[in-house]
């Protein structure tokens, strides 16, 4: 059956978790913060993830909020920055992380091709609304799906299930788009046609199954979706 869904993963798929650090170390007066952000990006969202899986596996689930804060501070000490305001900033930016330059385009384009979108995401309700409305990309998208509702994040299987119980849709109807190369690997495992966004030009991960399209970013979604 043809794609008639396409599913897109919030964080560092839609939206650039970078930005936070990032846009604190250009402002007056981080000449510290300048000298060491992308590493403090990179392990604030790679212990947020750790966390995520561990919860997952031990059953031990908590808001994503949560994992966000306590990935923050391991990455903040490990950085050797002990200042609660840039703390509470930098969490605060996670609030305002602006899509990807291609994304507005390319959901408007879905949508006027007739095709069904939507988030799915470990991001808590109030953190995608947020972020949704923060980068102007409601209009497009019909749902957004938080696994709040499942209470175990990605990528247990059941957080998968929620698109074809929101939509009415088999497996083999959905695209299913994230820049994690696990998440990617775990959505075609489940059946989806899946698209992995390797902005970074990582290998592929090692896992049972492998996403079936590699791409440079979300410009040429609309295309592929319209193939399937």
């Amino acid at each position: 059956m043809p794609v008639t869904t396409c599913v897109f993963d919030a964080y560092g798929t839609l939206f650039d978790v970078a930005a936070a650090a990032r846009g604190l170390a250009e402002q007056p007066g981080q000449s510290q913060l300048a000298e060491l952000w992308p590493k403090l990006a990179a392990d604030w969202r790679l212990k947020q993830l750790q966390y995520t899986w561990l919860r997952a596996v031990t059953g031990d689930h908590v808001p994503f909020w949560d994992v966000t804060k306590d990935g923050l501070d391991w990455a903040m000490e490990a950085a050797g920055l002990d200042d609660p305001e840039m703390r509470e900033t930098l969490l605060a930016l996670y609030w305002e992380l602006p899509a990807y330059r291609e994304v507005p385009e390319m959901l408007a384009v879905l949508k006027a091709r007739g095709m069904k979108t939507a988030i799915l995401s470990n991001g808590s309700p109030d953190m995608l609304d947020g972020a949704v409305d923060f980068a102007g990309v409601r209009t497009w998208l019909d749902a957004v799906l938080s696994v709040e509702d499942v209470g175990i994040f990605k990528p247990a299987r059941v957080v998968y299930d929620m698109v074809g119980k929101r939509f009415d849709v088999t497996p083999d109807q959905v695209l299913f788009v994230s820049s994690n190369g696990w998440d990617a690997a775990a959505a075609a495992a489940y059946g989806f046609h899946t698209a992995w966004v390797n902005r970074a030009g990582e290998p592929m991960d090692r896992l049972t199954a492998d996403p079936a399209h590699v791409l440079s970013d979300l410009s040429g979604i609309p295309d592929l979706a319209g193939t399937l």
